[in-house]
């Protein structure tokens, strides 16, 4: 059955009917759609953060932090021993303990997070634990870890 079809310029076209493919009824093979697990891994694979440095508990590190005041923007260092990691991958986060005016101080930065702007680490620990939470009751130089030079 063909339709015809009148344009502005009075001429006649006629046209086939169109086919509308079917997908399989077996088949679920995914074209174009992805599933909510599998956009959540792409969503997530964007925003991971390729310029990150080996971090490992007990380095002393210096995290650039964006602070924005008003409607400006700057960047405030904190430095301080990376004491515990946690998570992986878009979730990781690092806890970073320092001495603030005679006060212990932990702040928890999110790697990936875009509040981070830029990681260093200063010099490497050598520790052998995963965990430094015996150094909040540790006050003064014992508070001190071992520099490790083979990394």
């Amino acid at each position: 059955m063909e339709e015809t079809s009148v344009d502005e310029t009075g001429t006649a076209e006629t046209s086939a009917p169109t086919a509308v493919a079917e997908k399989p009824a077996g088949s679920s093979a995914r074209t174009g759609k992805l599933s909510a697990q599998e956009l959540i891994r792409a969503f997530e694979a964007e925003q991971l953060k390729s310029d990150l440095p080996e971090i490992y508990v007990g380095d002393t590190v210096r995290v650039g932090v964006r602070i924005s005041e008003g409607n400006k923007e700057r960047i405030q260092p904190y430095e301080g021993v990376v004491i515990a990691k946690r998570h992986g991958g878009m979730n990781e986060t690092i806890t970073v303990r320092r001495i603030f005016q005679g006060v212990g101080v932990e702040r928890v930065f999110l790697l990936h997070s875009p509040q981070v702007a830029a990681i260093k680490v200063e010099r490497r620990g050598k520790v052998r634990r995963a965990k430094l939470f015996y150094l909040r009751d540790r006050v003064g130089k014992a508070t001190r870890v071992k520099q490790r030079f083979d990394r």
